[in-house]
This record gives C-alpha cells, sequence and structure tokens, in this order.
C-alpha cells in the first residue's frame, strides 16, 4: 500500500470519526459510486509517487435540502441521501470535506480543485450558492476563501463540539 494512502486514511478516520457519528457522511463504495452518478467532480483527488495527498468531496443539492440541514431538520447524512439523482436543478454546492496531508496545506491546492470542481458543475446545474459544516478553523477558512473568489453567498452550519 502507498505511505501516503495509509496516512490519508489515517488522517480522514481521526478528524472525521464516521464510524462514531451517524449523522456525518458515510463514505464507503457506495457512497464513491453515487457521488460519482451525480457528477464526476464530486470526489477529487490529487496524488504524487507517493500515493494521495488531497481528497476532495463536494456535491451539489437543493436550496430546500440545504435550508433544512441548516435548520437542523436533517443530517449530513440526510442531505446526501436526500438530494435526487438525475435532477437538473441543484442551486447548491455542499462543501463536505476537503483533506490534505500536512506538507501540502497552504499551498492553495484545496481551494483550486474545489473551485475546479464548482466551476465544471456550474456547465450542468444552476449552481447559486455554497454550503458548509466546518469542523475545524482551517474549513472555515477554506470554504470562505473559496466564496470570495467565485463571488457567492456561503451558508455556513455551525459545528458543535
Amino acid at each position: 500500500m502507498q505511505k501516503n494512502l495509509v496516512r490519508m486514511l489515517e488522517l480522514v478516520h481521526s478528524f472525521f470519526d464516521m464510524k462514531n457519528d451517524s449523522e456525518q457522511l458515510q463514505v464507503n463504495e457506495a457512497t464513491q459510486a453515487r457521488l460519482r452518478r451525480i457528477h464526476p467532480m464530486c470526489l477529487t483527488e490529487v496524488a504524487n509517487e507517493d500515493g494521495p495527498i488531497l481528497w476532495l468531496l463536494l456535491f451539489p443539492t437543493t436550496s430546500t435540502l440545504m435550508d433544512s440541514f441548516l435548520k437542523n431538520e436533517i443530517n449530513e447524512q440526510q442531505l446526501f441521501d436526500q438530494t435526487e439523482l438525475g435532477r437538473t436543478d441543484y442551486d447548491v454546492i455542499y462543501l463536505c470535506s476537503a483533506s490534505v496531508l500536512p506538507e501540502f496545506r497552504n499551498k492553495g491546492l484545496a481551494t483550486e480543485k474545489s473551485i475546479d470542481g464548482i466551476e465544471a458543475m456550474k456547465k450542468y446545474f444552476p449552481i447559486k450558492k455554497l454550503c458548509v459544516w466546518p469542523f475545524s478553523k482551517d474549513g472555515e477558512r477554506l470554504s470562505k476563501g473559496i466564496a470570495d473568489k467565485l463571488e457567492m453567498p456561503l451558508f455556513v452550519k455551525p459545528y458543535v463540539v
């Protein structure tokens, strides 16, 4: 196994702890396949010769679902589950997660790849807003930077520890 893959898996599992929080999006093979069906840019990986250095997950959804998510009427897993396949009226991008190995952080890679993904999705969907549930100050800063660069409103669900 590539050494970066092991490190990325450890990073994701320690930071998000999905197995112990059923309200978070449970990223497994079925979830990944469904994300790719929604749009190929929902999942992005950047790798070098040692394996992945960045994993990015974002997906389009609707304002109605985003509002329910922000009001805590639905959780993150439900936001994903209730985002219907095959729609053409997605108007929100949910910035779900960006995982970057420490030595590759603060170089603009997550911002660049997020913007690439959002711009690609905007060719198919009338995206007008961004939504995020940041788990860290870095995640909050990243999402604000993306929103500023794209000149799009950002809706933030506060993370409660």
